[in-house]
């Protein structure tokens, strides 16, 4: 608590005006705050009368609220010993355990005056104010209470209430106690009608809560005193921000900036320069972030908030390594900041470093206990690498008469932040009825997934495939081997290969097709929400043909929440031998198509929510030098979050596009799908 700005401030000199008039301008500079020519003056005093008790004790005031605690308690013991019967100078040595932060001292000796003259109104302050360091808010407030009732409306006193209101909501919100942070500030209002302060932490409260319509009525209430205006427009940028309405918050926020010319409060300037940059940054607008940062670096070297916006823009650019090396320089600066601990866990997170990650997350918890976002961040981490269980169950058709039932179960069981062992079983079985085909198979698969650097995984698994089919039963191995490289920033390279038994149908299986896939993907995106994914496909068989299959997509992001995204696909596809009585082997096969995508994904779906995908596209395939065909698919997903653990969807897919089967070929998928993390957090940590 800052006794200087706020506490009750105790002008007990009733032996001082019962005296000479002379000191009456040492007693000025101490009512008015001006405590070193206090000092001075008092100091001057006792050179000429250094017995003089009034001045000495004065003069122990003024040198701690002056800054030097230590010596005003020495002043007072001093005075204690020559006059231990003084209640006035047992109450400045009391507050000036409080100027030196012994709560735990001043609680005892505040108790020991209480004893003496349970009405002595400065007694009952200085209790209420020791308690409230101590952060034993109930008992702060019942003790205020009473300074009230021995001096009603007295000042001090209600400043002291007000911030111990403030205090005890502050404590409830970290502990997560909304609603009775929420009904502490709100009877804080009730005492203080729109009392600036306690608008900010409510509305702050509501950030928290995530109840944004509150938090923007209760900004609005703050902006309708006119001085308060631009903490207004920066609190209904922050609200629009959260609520997926970025044009509108780069609006208020340039509002707000606009103002700047006008502000006399350099903590306000600091603020609005700093949403209006974080808006351009939310806008995407990283041009101008940077001019206007850079001109801040120069203004005020490297000060973290400047630091801190750098390195936000260099996050959103995805240039995780640069703004590492700021948020290192921030934790230089200060190593309990928070925007330092937590944004340099982001950034580790992103350059795949997970256990510095878990450091740095932890280390924000150590300085902020419960704070919810470095929380979050952590719940978050732990699920990706807490043991996965999903199982998926479809039924599938083609107007070829084929149908098809699959079971397929995958397993992944982290042992630490870089090794995961991998397990999959897939039952699938397949028939026709118009040539009375069957078959079943089973295949099974072990595996591993190991981070070798942090931005390159390698990921392995090898099995077997069972198959009874109408001519003959076998079995086959199969495997499946990749690298997943992130080589540059905003770019994603998987290179592999994988031997699998082509199952789509019965007569494919009966067959024993084996094919052997050497594949890459491609992914690179763009701080201008263009994107561009292509995917390579070399094929052999055991039936001594060969395939190249070329896929390319460009799509632009129009939405992030929920994400809509639109683009142009092209296939090209050609096989070495036309085996068109067995199945679909082309010499030349294209592809065109535009698409459009909508999802909200179950990743950030909150519990008891509903997540969905749709996908539709159409366009036109080309087959040797036949006439062009239209083309169409689409696809949905609808699921349901049942807890952070748990969820379940449904999905659907029907295309015309040729497949490895035949051309005039129709597609349908129906399935359900149930995923389940098997435990609250990562084994490691149980261990």
């Amino acid at each position: 608590m800052n006794f200087k700005s706020y506490a009750a401030v105790i002008f007990l000199f009733f032996s001082i005006h019962s005296m000479s008039q002379n000191m009456q301008q040492g007693f000025t500079y101490l009512e008015t705050g001006k405590y070193e020519a206090a000092e001075i003056y008092f100091k001057t005093v006792l050179n000429d009368h250094p017995k003089n008790k009034t001045a000495k004790l004065c003069y122990g005031r003024a040198v701690g609220l002056n800054g030097n605690p230590k010596k005003a308690l020495s002043i007072f013991s001093d005075l204690l010993k020559a006059y231990p019967n003084n209640f006035e100078i047992k109450l400045n040595y009391a507050e000036s355990l409080l100027w030196d932060k012994s709560y735990g001292k001043a609680k005892t000796y505040y108790e020991m005056l209480i004893g003496e003259n349970g009405q002595s109104f400065p007694t009952l302050l200085g209790y209420a104010n020791t308690l409230s360091n101590l952060k034993i808010y109930d008992d702060a407030l019942l003790y205020v209470n009473k300074a009230l009732e021995v001096s009603p409306n007295n000042k001090n006193a209600l400043t002291s209430k007000k911030y111990i209101y403030l205090g005890y909501a502050y404590q409830n919100q970290q502990q997560q106690n909304y609603t009775e942070a929420e009904k502490l500030l709100k009877e804080n209002l009730i005492l203080f009608e729109n009392e600036k302060e306690t608008l900010i932490n409510l509305a702050n409260l509501y950030l928290i809560m995530e109840a944004y319509d509150k938090a923007e009525s209760t900004y609005k209430v703050i902006g309708r005193d006119k001085a308060n205006k631009a903490i207004s427009l920066n609190g209904l940028a922050l609200v629009s921000h959260l609520n997926h309405k970025n044009k509108t918050a780069l609006k208020f926020s340039k509002e707000a900036y606009d103002t700047i010319p006008h502000l006399k409060d350099s903590s306000i300037v600091k603020q609005t320069q700093e949403r209006y940059i974080q808006a351009l940054i939310w806008n995407k607008k990283y041009k101008l972030a940077q001019v206007l940062i850079g001109k801040l670096t120069e203004n005020t070297s490297n000060s973290n908030w400047v630091l801190v916006l750098r390195a936000t823009l260099n996050i959103y650019k995805s240039d995780f390594k640069k703004s590492l090396v700021d948020y290192n320089n921030i934790l230089k600066n200060d190593s309990a900041s928070f925007d330092g601990n937590l944004g340099k866990a982001n950034a580790l997170k992103a350059l795949g470093q997970y256990e510095e990650a878990y450091q740095s997350a932890n280390n924000t918890l150590r300085f902020y206990k419960k704070q919810k976002d470095a929380s979050q961040f952590i719940k978050s981490l732990n699920t990706h690498f807490t043991p996965l269980l999903e199982t998926k169950g479809a039924y599938s058709f083609d107007n070829g008469d084929n149908e098809a039932y699959t079971f397929n179960t995958n397993l992944e069981f982290p042992t630490s932040t870089k090794f995961k062992w991998l397990a999959n079983y897939e039952y699938r079985t397949t028939s026709n009825s118009i040539t009375d085909n069957k078959a079943t198979s089973n295949n099974m698969l072990l595996g591993l997934a190991y981070q070798l650097l942090p931005n390159i995984t390698f990921k392995g698994t090898t099995g077997i495939s069972s198959a009874k089919a109408n001519t003959q039963d076998y079995t086959q191995l199969l495997t499946d081997v990749s690298f997943h490289i992130k080589p540059f920033k905003l770019q994603i390279l998987d290179v592999g290969y994988k031997r699998e038994i082509q199952n789509f149908n019965a007569d494919l299986l009966n067959r024993e097709i084996v094919m052997n896939h050497f594949y890459a993907n491609y992914n690179v995106s763009t701080n201008f929400n263009l994107g561009w994914f292509t995917q390579y496909y070399y094929t052999s068989q055991n039936d001594n043909n060969t395939r190249n299959l070329l896929f390319t997509s460009l799509y632009y992001n129009i939405l992030k929440k929920p994400a809509l995204k639109a683009g142009f696909n092209y296939q090209y596809i050609t096989f070495k031998n036309q085996l068109p009585n067995i199945y679909f082997s082309p010499e030349r096969f294209h592809a065109t198509e535009i698409f459009i995508n909508l999802i909200k994904d179950e990743t950030i779906a909150r519990p008891k929510e509903w997540f969905y995908e749709l996908t539709a596209a159409t366009g036109y395939q080309f087959i040797e030098n036949n006439n062009k065909q239209s083309t169409y698919r689409a696809q949905g997903k609808l699921g349901y979050k049942f807890s952070e653990r748990a969820l379940l969807n449904i999905y659907g897919t029907r295309s015309n596009i040729a497949s490895t089967t035949a051309a005039g070929f129709t597609f349908t998928e129906i399935g359900m799908r149930f995923k389940w993390y098997v435990f609250d957090k990562p084994v490691f940590m149980k261990l």
